[in-house]
């Protein structure tokens, strides 16, 4: 395994999607540093390659932070105005002032569906608004149906492929859908769906299908429509429920749904421990897994459980040993007469063989299920609860797993079906002092022709790992944080760099050829 060198972070620090870069946001500038190579003469170290500055007057709390689609531009927002830059040169700038009401703050802000559209969803359903930067132009719908912070994204979705936003709003006490076209989100069609409080809706990862789910205190009903808006078919729970689920039809509805990346089979979830899944093909339920409340292994079933080290000088050692004998998840302490259950989180990994499914009555066990032999294939049982499970976004089966508890201070942990249980990274050692607040752990890119690499991050710093090993060759980074260059004679020259290249706020200001949007669009439909 191979780590980077700590860097100096904030509270808003990301890497880009494609894992080229890595970009963090301080008081008045934001700096861009580069993990792989970026031209010819680029070695790979964690150099500064940009500083965005144009953010000497940006007051106000952050409540966006985001890298567009293509990884080219970085979007920066408060509650009154959203910036978004080039991240590694001059060439675009453009700002959208007062995109809400004065006094509130966005719900909901970031990229569409390309790297000059931005989505916002005003303070109590306002609005939502699709901007045009490369226009100029702006297009306002109201009422958008869901517009908490948590759950405000639950109410768009856009089609793969040809990029038509589909949203969910709320008129006069009646739900409505409606399919704008890409670009000019020109309204093509719209409709009131069969439902009484609608949750959210989804595109298929095809683009054949769009689901909308209604509320769970509306039992089970999700509805399928084809692309052109069309009803199909309506679910309303499962035909033959178990013997225990055989009241399922008066009690809580859809919690969760997901669809696997081949767009085959769609994950439902409910406050049950079963776990519906359909095949997409047919659009009919294929198979119902149901997690056990005992865990027996067998050659098919592993159990790994986490055994805790505490050393007098170090830190907690995390090993896992796979358990010979019937077991039962440890469960959630029982708060008030009817305590949270169900599957409150599905995740298919790219492959879409393998689902990883987390239940709320038993937060430290993650479920691995195997769809092509529909049964259970791993169990994987942590003193803590689960914080995160990520699937790698282009390695199949491979997920990185983050608790939440001090002893997981800067721990993380990484599972595949051949390893001999889930491996720990712990990247604390790395840092230069304890863990400052929640850490943040996340896969470094889509790229598979090295090894998967992390990324965790804190308040203050981020260090890189790649999980390769040290006769294994490189990690993208390169293996000396300090060469910045090449020599005429090809030696590797070295220098001393201060974790952070920042320029003085007074010095900073806007070059006289930046382009700026209008204060306020002026071409609205």
């Amino acid at each position: 395994m191979r780590f980077s060198k700590s860097v100096k972070s904030s509270l808003h620090c990301l890497p880009s999607p494609d894992g080229s870069h890595i970009a963090t946001l301080f008081a008045t500038v934001v700096n861009v540093r580069a993990v792989t190579v970026i031209n010819v003469r680029a070695v790979r170290n964690l150099e500064v390659v940009n500083v965005i500055r144009p953010l000497q007057d940006f007051a106000g709390p952050i409540v966006g932070f985001q890298w567009s689609p293509s990884s080219r531009l970085l979007l920066v927002s408060n509650p009154v105005e959203i910036r978004v830059v080039s991240a590694l040169d001059d060439s675009f700038n453009a700002t959208i002032r007062n995109p809400v009401a004065p006094g509130t703050k966005p719900a909901f802000v970031g990229f569409g569906t390309s790297d000059t559209e931005v989505c916002v969803i005003a303070a109590f359903g306002l609005k939502f608004a699709v901007y045009d930067l490369a226009s100029s132009k702006a297009v306002e719908i109201g009422s958008p149906k869901i517009f908490s912070l948590s759950a405000a994204a639950r109410c768009f979705s856009f089609r793969p492929r040809t990029h038509h936003l589909a949203l969910l709003t709320r008129t006069a006490g009646k739900d409505h859908i409606s399919l704008h076209a890409f670009p000019t989100r020109e309204l093509q069609r719209s409709w009131a769906p069969d439902t009484v409080d609608a949750q959210g809706l989804l595109w298929s990862p095809d683009g054949r299908w769009l689901i909308v789910w209604d509320s769970a205190a509306q039992g089970h009903k999700l509805l399928f429509y084809t692309s052109d808006g069309h009803i199909f078919k309506t679910w309303s729970g499962p035909a033959n429920p178990a013997p225990e689920h055989k009241d399922y039809a008066t009690g809580a509805g859809i919690r969760t749904v997901q669809f696997s990346a081949d767009a085959r089979h769609l994950a439902i979830g409910d406050y049950s421990r079963s776990l519906y899944l359909f095949n997409m093909t047919s659009v009919t339920e294929a198979m119902r897994l149901q997690h056990p409340s005992s865990l027996v292994p067998r050659d098919t079933l592993q159990i790994w459980q986490e055994q805790v080290g505490i050393s007098q000088a170090g830190p907690s050692i995390h090993t896992f040993m796979r358990t010979s004998h019937a077991i039962s998840p440890s469960t959630r302490p029982q708060e008030g007469p009817d305590p949270a259950s169900g599957c409150v989180s599905v995740l298919f990994d790219p492959s879409s063989a393998l689902v990883a499914t987390r239940l709320d009555d038993s937060p430290g066990t993650v479920w691995i299920w195997d769809l092509q032999a529909a049964e259970l294939r791993a169990a994987l049982l942590f003193h803590g609860n689960i914080g995160d499970l990520f699937w790698h976004p282009t390695i199949h089966e491979t997920l990185l797993i983050r608790c939440e508890g001090e002893q997981y201070g800067g721990v993380v942990f990484v599972w595949d079906p051949l390893s001999e249980g889930p491996r720990s990274v712990d990247f604390s050692q790395q840092l230069p002092a304890k863990v400052v607040g929640k850490s943040r752990a996340l896969w470094l890119g889509r790229d598979t022709s090295s090894s998967p690499s992390l990324f965790l991050s804190d308040a203050q710093n981020y260090v890189l790992a790649s999980l390769i090993e040290l006769d294994q060759g490189e990690p993208p980074w390169g293996d000396d944080y300090g060469v910045t260059g090449l020599t005429g004679d090809g030696r590797a020259t070295m220098r001393e760099e201060s974790p952070l290249e920042l320029v003085p706020a007074a010095d900073i200001g806007h070059d006289e050829d930046d382009s700026e949007l209008e204060d306020t669009f002026i071409h609205k439909r």
